[in-house]
């Protein structure tokens, strides 16, 4: 074998990178199934949906071998991290059921009369549950990240640089989008984001965006109010991922104390020492 055969195999992804990537395939995937708006004739919608939904599951077993493939010692933290993702698993596997059994209601039905207009009965039952199982798997996958992130820099500590650079506000903007909570919209010619707890600024989503860490998945993500456009879900890039799992190996801060209370001066003494 020559040299010019020789090329580099790039590293394959930390299991902290592969529980990021997962959040952002699930709150993908949630995405389109809450604008997703089932009729008779929805069959391969949720059949397409069920599949999403089974690769989720595939995704969260195959992170958590990569997690035991690092052979950490197994702390208490570590064990809720994989049980965590396996619950991710489980709960995504169920939702594809759901919409698989909803796929084939559908599908009879057209079949049995080809004029029917309505759903069959228990199909937005099935579908609702669908929606349900996972709505929380972005932030267990997160949550499961963070755990493993610390008990892998505590054991093997690594100087990283991927938060140099960003501020406060863009770190925890990033925290935020993966674990789903950032959208944007528009109206009336300005733009307006939308955050779980309401911390995120458009500033700071512009200055993360010129540094290529975030970008948006316009018309994505569910209207702001009832009979609205959807809204651009806010996704992490690669180098937005790195900067995360960077922030997530940090110690969690400590909790902000409250100042000190200046103690009373002494009083000062104008006049002579009284004698006892």
């Amino acid at each position: 074998m020559t040299d010019d055969l020789l090329f580099d195999v790039p590293e394959p992804p930390t299991p902290v990178e592969r529980l990021l990537a997962l959040a952002g395939d699930v709150t993908r995937h949630n995405d389109a199934l809450n604008l997703l708006r089932p009729t008779a004739t929805s069959a391969p919608a949720l059949g397409a949906h069920a599949d999403s939904a089974t690769q989720l599951a595939h995704t969260a077993l195959t992170a958590v071998q990569a997690v035991h493939d690092q052979q950490l010692y197994a702390s208490a933290d570590l064990i809720d991290a994989t049980v965590r993702i396996k619950q991710v698993a489980y709960l995504s596997g169920e939702a594809a059921r759901h919409l698989t059994e909803a796929q084939a209601a559908v599908t009879a039905a057209a079949l049995a009369n080809p004029g029917l207009s309505e759903l069959p009965d228990g199909t937005v039952e099935q579908f609702q549950l669908a929606q349900e199982l996972t709505t929380l798997a972005p932030e267990a996958a997160v949550e499961s990240a963070t755990a493993i992130a610390r008990e892998t820099h505590r054991r093997r500590p690594s100087t990283t640089t991927a938060t140099d650079g960003l501020a406060s506000a863009e770190l925890g903007a990033l925290h935020a989008v993966a674990r789903g909570h950032v959208v944007m919209a528009r109206s009336q010619g300005r733009e307006y984001v939308h955050s779980r707890n309401g911390s995120v600024r458009i500033n700071t989503l512009r200055s993360l965006e010129g540094k290529g860490l975030i970008v948006r998945a316009p018309a994505t993500a569910l209207p702001a109010f009832h009979g609205g456009p959807a809204q651009d879900r806010i996704r992490l890039t690669a180098r937005g991922a790195a900067a995360v799992a960077a922030l997530l190996a940090l110690p969690p801060a400590a909790p902000a104390s409250a100042p000190a209370r200046s103690l009373p001066a002494a009083p000062t003494t104008t006049g002579p020492a009284r004698s006892r």
